[in-house]
Order: C-alpha cells, then structure tokens, then sequence
C-alpha cells in the first residue's frame, strides 16, 4: 500500500508541478479523397479551443504584435498551392493596446488551403505555427503542429499529364518551404544582420498597462460602477433633480398609509430599472456580439460616436437641448393619471421621458461604451445607472422627513451640467482616436491627444473658478469650498497630464492614451538610453541588437551563450526573460514593474539581462540550428530555439517567464511568471542576489 501511495503521490505531483500547456487539438482533411491530376481540392485545417482560450487568425498585420498562424508546405513537385491560405469566419476586434485590428478563433478554428495536384501517388507534409492566448490570465503560448496528406487517391488524366514535367524553375509556387501569410509584409528598412537573417522590420515594443484578457471581470465591475456614478450625476441635472420632491410628495399624499406609500415607491423605482434595463437589452439584442466588435473596430461608428459625444457636450454647454416629442410625455402623463400598478409605471415612464434632455446623453455614453465589450455590458451599464437614479426617489418617499436635507435648486444644478460637457468633449476624442488607430490617419498621436485633454481639463479649471461662464449660468461672485475641492482635483490632473508631454508614460491612462509609440519627443526615454549607456563600459556590439531591443534603455543580451559568457566575465547572476513580441503580459511587466526604480535599478546593476524571445521569426544560418530533445524537430528561427530552451529545460511555454541562474547555470529561485506585485519581485531579484553571493 505504501508503494502504491507513493506513486500516486508521484504522479500526482508530476501532474500539478507539469506547465506545458497545449489548450487545442488539430484534425486534417481534404475536401475531395478521389480526383485526377490538374483538378483541384482544398485541404482543410480545423482546430477544437479550449474555453477560455483563442487562436490568432492568419490575415492580420503580422507586424502588429499577436503572432499570426503560418503553414509551412514542404518542397514537393506533386502539388502546387493556388491562392493563399483563408481563414473560415475568423471574429475581427481592435485592441487598444497593441493600436490596431486583429483576427481570432475562439472554440473552433478552420482554415483552408487550395492546392492543383501534379502527380499521382502525393505526399503533402505541413508544419503550422501559431499562438494561443488565455481569457482568463492573459497567458499567450506559441505552438507548432505537424500535418501529412498521403491518403489522396489521384489518376492520371492525359490533358494535365505534361504539366506534372514542369520543372521547379516553372513552377515559382515549389519551393523548399512555401510560407502562406495573407499579409506578410514586404520589409525594406533593416538591413541584414552579418549572420545573414532574413529582413525584418523592427519594431518598438508596445506599452500597455492593462491586459484586457487579464482584467475582463474587473473591467467590468469598473463598467458598472462608471454607469453607476454616472446615474448619481443624472440626479444632479436640472432636469431630475427637482422632480424628486414632487414625486416623493405626489406618494405621501396620495397613500392611505404609510406601507401602502413604501410599496408604491418601491414599485415606482423597480419600473425606472425596468425601463433602463429594457434599453439595455434592446441594445444588446440588436447589436449582440458581432455586432459590437464591428462598432468598437470599424472607423465609421467611431467616427459617427465621436460627433454623437460632441453634439452631447454641446447640448450640455447650454447650445441646445436634446428634446423627446412633447406628444410622447402626455400620453405617458394621461396613462399615469389612471392609477393603479400600472399609473404608478406609466409616471416612472414619464420621468423617464421628461429627464430624456439631461439623461440621454449618460445614458448614450454608457450604451456606446458597452459597443465595443461583451453582450451583458449594456444589460450590466442600464441596470447599474438606472438603481442610481432610482434608489434616491424610492428611499425619500420611504422617509420623507430626509427631503429637509436636500439642497435648494438653483445655478449650481446647470454647472453639474457644464462639468459633465467636458466630460463628454474628452470622451469624444477617444473614439476619434481609435479611429484614427485603425486607418492610421496620424491625426491623434499621443502627444497630440495629451495635448487635447490637456486643453478640455484647463477649461474645466477655469470654469470651476469661475473664469468662464456659459449660457444659463448666473454670475460666480465667490465658490464654495466642495467645488473648490473638485477644482483642485482638476488641477493635479492637469499637473499628471503635463508630465505625458515629454514622455512619462501616464500608467492610470493608458487604456485611454494612443501608444507610447506615438509620441515625438520622449523625453523620458531618452534620459534613460543616456543613462544607460553612461552606467556601462564600452561593450562589443551585442547580437541580433539590430532588430531586438529593451525596455527603459537597459542594456543586455538577446542570445543565451552570449548573455551567459557576458554573467560569467562579470561575475553577477543570469536574468532571463522568456518574452515575444506578441505578449502582451510581458508588456504590462516591463510597464509596471521594470520601470519601477527599485526594479530598474536592480537589474541595471546587479544582474546581466537577456531577453529571449520565443516567437521571433529570423532564421539562423544552418550551423546555428538545433533539434530539439524534447520534440525532436529541427529548430531554424531564434524564436523556436528560444522556446525550445524554455520547454526542455523548465518545462514551460507560457510568458512572460523569468529565470534566475549563476555563472553554472544553476537555479538561484524557483522562476516567476506574470506578477504585478512590485514588492514581490523585488524580492525575488534580492532572493537571487544573496543566493549567487552565498555560492
């Protein structure tokens, strides 16, 4: 029994401690099994996804960041591809953080590839690459998979028998690996390195600060509580805000008792949520999933949102106001007058409808900002704005004696209304932004962005001193002290944003800022190179430093043997990081953690750092290759060696990754992966430090 224990035990731990995920499984076929040569069939790639999980598509920018699905057909003269790969009904979303559109397969994948069979007897071998990130953690994991068609039937057919003679010189499409990507890029602006590799355009590393995959459900509690908030400054409108004692007093005097009241109050503010709530629905209905990718992703819905949110703040500024049909409040009105559950509904329409001038631009800021997220989002925003602007009216008719407490009307009810034009001037620039992200139009850099909520904030701290006045406001002859407040919040934001003009990189908003890639003048970034270079010796010139760079202006290695020869001369541990170009994870790291200047500095001085990517695409000369103990592949690209090294030797494929070892490739700690805890990776780098000075 003890033996048997100790197996279980052993299995069980090989099973818990085991990290190589592969969250999806391949089938292949082809849509013809009989045919003679010269016709033509498809062969056809289908992929079952774990849940919580997605496949990048094949027909984006690969330069983008996210790494597309390749398939790689091996030389053979019995085929010849025709056309190029297609991805079968792959979802489109723009991400923010990486500035562009990509494609993606969530649950099933299928692609598809048309060749023209030359021969009898084909043997057709493919190699796919491809990534797969998590929902859930934001994991990204590159993957390779292996195809053989051998089992196609094919005569020969006398019309197409000359054209199997061809010779490779002939046929352009037979080559020794034939790459299908529907929109590779033609690169020009990098030179070859001396190893001979291949062009590619180098390209800085996107700064993000908030991993979407990561954060799903915070985003959404954030969503919520933004609607929530927004529903309380609907209170505060000129348009509800004196409705509340009406309607509590309409409640008091027309109920014969006190519980009767409370019950018609209470059904009174669960019709207001209905209402909202049905809104919500209706939104959700008609634009459902795909449809709310379209509108978050297409430029012409962000551009038409962007003069909603204009016309909005306009309207708030006192130009105008957004008015429902007076015929549509009177029939509400004549309904309410008849009483019963169904008046006490119809008078909740008709506040509804009445507010529609100060509420319908909340309430169609909330509904656009659900556009671009999951169905429930505009469900969640209604139900969340409406309780807060029920709940008021359902707790004064419940205590009536509370009314005594509220505020008098008056002019501070139209500057609610001004303070949120600004708001809504700022927020319509945002999706003017990703439009121009998309279309890469260049209207709205970073720096020019920054510059535009500067200018919106500036006006907004004159207005709350009381330096510019609009229609509808009374003269300011002196503020009170919680509008003082407000403007002083102002002001330090203003001071925030004045640090992202020359760089600083404005972590709390940079899910709304355009990337740091955008900015003309970093200031920032350009200290720390300086920094950097003069905190080191002259070094030799650092491999593949031509195409591949770090963050911060540190300075370190991009190949093992080299950053380990470099550990050794210098007598100080190995910092790995095990990144890719399309991790988005590895991004939010060096974003909030690396440049933490505890963290910066650690690893500036104490550690020699290399970045081993595991998804770059360079390959190597031949004598530079490698097969893999693992799988046993040969391994051609730095990125694929680099994975390789990742899954051999620490049994893992997911990144960011980070490793810790002496000058004998030893461990120091156990390895980190994704944390944003700064405290706890200081710790892990200190752990390290005093384990390499103790050996």
């Amino acid at each position: 029994m003890k033996k048997i224990f100790f197996l279980l035990l052993f299995f069980s731990t090989q099973f818990v401690f085991s990290q190589v995920l592969k969250p999806i499984s391949w089938k292949s076929t082809s849509s013809v099994s009989q045919l003679k040569t010269g016709e033509t069939l498809d062969l056809i790639f289908t992929a079952d996804i774990n849940p919580n999980w997605y496949l990048y598509s094949s027909d984006f920018d690969p330069d983008l960041g996210p790494i597309v699905t390749t398939f790689a057909f091996k030389k053979n003269d019995s085929y010849q591809l025709i056309g190029k790969l297609k991805p079968i009904n792959a979802q489109k979303k723009f991400d923010e953080l990486w500035g562009g559109e990509y494609t993606y397969f969530k649950k099933k994948a299928e692609f598809r590839q048309t060749i023209k069979l030359l021969k009898t007897n084909p043997k057709i071998e493919v190699s796919a690459s491809y990534q797969v990130c998590s929902d859930v953690d934001g994991k990204c994991i590159n993957l390779e998979e292996d195809f053989v068609f051998d089992k196609i039937q094919v005569t020969e057919s006398p019309q197409t028998s000359t054209e199997n003679t061809l010779s490779e010189t002939q046929n352009p499409e037979n080559k020794e690996v034939e790459k299908i990507d529907s929109l590779k890029k033609d690169s020009s602006t990098t030179a070859p390195t001396s190893q001979n590799l291949p062009e590619n355009t180098s390209k800085k590393p996107i700064e993000v600060s908030v991993t979407p995959a990561e954060n799903e459900k915070p985003s959404l509690w954030a969503f919520m509580l933004s609607a929530f908030i927004g529903g309380l400054f609907a209170l505060l409108t000129p348009c509800v805000f004196p409705m509340i004692p009406m309607t509590v007093s309409f409640f008091t005097k027309k109920s014969k008792s006190r519980s009767e009241g409370i019950f018609k109050a209470l059904l009174y503010g669960i019709s207001i949520v209905g209402i909202y709530t049905f809104m919500g629905f209706v939104v959700s209905l008609v634009w459902g999933a795909e449809a709310a990718n379209l509108l978050a992703t297409h430029w012409l819905p962000n551009i038409l949102f962007f003069l909603i949110f204009m016309i909005f703040a306009f309207s708030f500024f006192g130009m105008f106001e957004i008015v429902l049909p007076h015929s549509w409040a009177n029939k509400a009105d004549e309904q309410a007058d008849k009483g019963g559950i169904m008046g006490i509904f119809f008078m909740a329409f008709t506040l509804v409808l009445v507010s529609f001038s100060c509420t319908g631009p909340i309430v169609g800021t909330i509904l656009v900002a659900a556009a671009g997220g999951e169905v429930l989002k505009p469900v969640l925003g209604m139900v969340a704005f409406s309780s807060a602007f029920a709940v008021p009216f359902t707790l004064f008719a419940i205590f009536p004696s509370w009314l005594s407490h509220l505020p008098k009307s008056g002019s501070w009810l139209n500057s609610v209304k001004v303070v949120l034009g600004f708001v809504e001037l700022a927020l319509a620039f945002k999706f003017l932004s990703v439009a121009d992200q998309v279309e890469h139009w260049g209207l709205l850099d970073r720096h020019i962005y920054i510059a535009i909520w500067l200018a919106i904030s500036i006006g907004l701290f004159l207005y709350l001193i009381g330096k510019i006045r609009l229609p509808h406001d009374s003269p300011t002859e002196h503020i009170g002290v919680p509008r003082l407040l407000f403007a002083l919040t102002v002001l330090s934001f203003i001071v925030y944003l004045s640090a992202g003009m020359v760089g600083a990189p404005l972590k709390a908003l940079a899910g709304y800022l355009p990337p740091q890639t955008t900015h003309d003048f970093d200031l920032l970034t350009l200290l720390q190179n300086r920094q950097s270079t003069e905190n080191q010796v002259v070094r030799k010139k650092v491999k593949y430093s031509e195409f591949l760079k770090l963050p911060h202006g540190l300075f370190g290695y991009f190949d093992y043997k080299e950053a380990l020869e470099a550990a050794k001369e210098a007598k100080k541990p190995l910092f790995i990081d095990f990144t890719g170009h399309g991790c988005v994870n590895c991004r939010e790291m060096e974003a909030r953690i690396w440049s933490n200047p505890e963290v910066l500095r650690r690893l500036q001085n104490d550690f020699i750092v290399v970045a081993l990517y595991v998804d770059d695409r360079h390959e190597l000369p031949e004598n530079e290759w490698i097969t893999s103990k693992y799988d046993g592949k040969v391994k051609k690209t730095i990125g694929k060696i680099n994975s390789d090294r990742q899954i051999s030797l620490y049994n893992n494929n997911a990144q960011p990754y980070y490793v810790l070892l002496d000058n004998n490739e030893n461990l120091l700690v156990q390895p980190k992966a994704y944390d944003l805890n700064v405290e706890n990776f200081v710790e892990f780098l200190d752990k390290a430090s005093t384990e390499f000075k103790n050996r």
